[in-house]
């Protein structure tokens, strides 16, 4: 279906179109007629499947063309920073052609004061994570009673997560909104408790399950099987004999992920990890570090990994089996996207033979399992990553953008633009991908120089 078909304003179609966005997922076609009818709608959709234009297009269409009582007219409840981040910075993208409209996002592991702060600018919609949105709204800072549209992202995760008692609470609240709220629920999975979720606070909601292909055709599988205490040893020797310019590792712990990020340091890989004990500012950098090819090794477990805005990758590794068939989908789905080739390499102990022959069955393919014996790790094959990370302390808040720190680097340090990489510029921060022979340089620039008018304070950052 192409967007031109939707019955949307040409404030969007036109934002679409800039976007290079022609015609819709399978899981936009399927959601979006309801959507855009006002019905309450139930998704089950993969990540990566469009979700999130599905129900932005909904939000937005029903700011231009319904009158609003009061701000925030819509709520986007996420289970993670990250992920509202990302819904919101594409809500804003989609949103450049009505004027004056606000996004705003609420969430933890960072000061209150500021958020509360944007609030008086009444935001036309708030994407946030339920505890945060519930601390706020004790402060009297906060009023859902506008709220026309409640969004439920990545539902079963919030779920997992233990959200469970803070989203019944919000949902409870907006159910008593006058103005009979749309409820859009989305979610990886369709168990038992988003099914009564759905029936508690959804009204004769249609449901969409998107069918999604078991693999790509073009991963190419293969197992390895361990040898006793060997598992550092022999991820480290697949990184070197397939030399990927980025991979992804998955461990079924978080004790699991840092021993193996740990291990393959020691060994000289560029890595960066992500499990639950992260900080929120360590995790944030995890991921700039990895997605600006500043690491070229990201180490995971699966809950930190899901909901990550993340392109494909050369190469996936579970370093560890995952246990049921879903998260093995998800994991190998990490590389082979958009119609290239992708590799998953899966090690396995010999116990575990017979649970690899049930996700192959399921898949339809036969996993060939080859023998640890063969494999050898090589330090002089090691693949470097192309990009160091430098961060600023100064952002969108100080009215700085990618060009002003491109031009100062490229005019002021006289830095050759092929030298740096992704600029990612947050509210206060500011990220710059730049290869190592241009590292001192770049420092010295900030120590020394201005950028637009501005003394800045700039750091290396660290793999660690």
């Amino acid at each position: 279906m192409q967007f031109t078909q939707l019955p949307v304003a040409n404030e969007i179609l036109q934002a679409i179109s800039t976007l290079g966005f022609e015609e819709t997922t399978k899981t936009q076609a399927l959601a979006l007629p309801d959507v855009l009818s006002g019905k309450d709608v139930a998704v089950e959709a993969k990540t990566g499947s469009g979700k999130t234009l599905a129900f932005a297009l909904g939000i937005l269409q029903k700011r231009i063309t319904q009158p609003v009582d009061a701000n925030p007219s819509a709520l986007v409840l996420c289970p993670t920073r990250e992920l509202a981040e990302q819904v919101a910075e594409q809500i804003r993208l989609l949103a450049k052609q009505i004027p004056n409209y606000k996004v705003l996002t609420l969430f933890g592991g960072v000061a209150m004061g500021p958020q509360l702060a944007s609030l008086k600018h009444a935001p036309d919609l708030v994407v946030g994570t339920p505890g945060r949105i519930i601390d706020i709204m004790g402060k009297k800072a906060l009023s859902l009673a506008g709220v026309n549209t409640l969004v439920l992202d990545e539902a079963d995760r919030m779920l997992d997560m233990g959200f469970a008692e803070q989203m019944d609470w919000l949902l409870r609240q907006i159910s008593q909104n006058s103005n009979k709220p749309q409820t859009l629920l989305f979610s990886a999975t369709f168990g038992g408790k988003i099914q009564t979720l759905s029936k508690q606070f959804q009204h004769n909601a249609s449901v969409i399950k998107i069918e999604e292909a078991k693999t790509p055709s073009k991963i190419e599988q293969q197992a390895w099987q361990l040898l006793p205490d060997k598992k550092d040893y022999a991820v480290a020797a697949l990184l070197t004999e397939h030399q990927p310019k980025s991979a992804m590792v998955f461990c079924n712990t978080k004790v699991d992920v840092k021993q193996l990020a740990d291990s393959l340091r020691e060994m000289s890989f560029d890595v960066v990890e992500l499990h639950g004990d992260l900080e929120q500012e360590s995790r944030n950098n995890a991921i700039r570090m990895f997605s600006s090819d500043c690491a070229n090794v990201l180490i995971a477990s699966d809950v930190a990994a899901r909901g990550l805005d993340i392109p494909s990758v050369d190469l996936v590794i579970n370093a560890d089996v995952s246990p049921d068939v879903d998260t093995h989908i998800h994991r190998i789905g990490r590389t082979g996207r958009a119609g290239a080739s992708g590799l998953a390499l899966t090690l396995i102990e010999a116990h575990q033979i017979p649970h690899l022959e049930k996700i192959g069955a399921f898949l339809e393919q036969k996993i060939p399992v080859k023998q640890m014996q063969a494999l050898r790790f090589h330090a002089n094959r090691i693949v470097e990553a192309k990009f160091n990370g430098i961060e600023i302390n100064a952002g969108k808040k100080a009215k700085i953008n990618k060009g002003d720190i491109l031009g100062a680097l490229t005019k002021q340090a006289d830095i050759d633009g092929d030298d740096i990489g992704k600029i990612q510029v947050a509210a206060q921060r500011s990220f710059i991908a730049i290869k190592s022979r241009s590292v001192k340089r770049a420092l010295n620039l900030f120590r020394e120089q201005k950028v637009k008018g501005k003394r800045v304070k700039a750091r290396k950052v660290q793999t660690i």
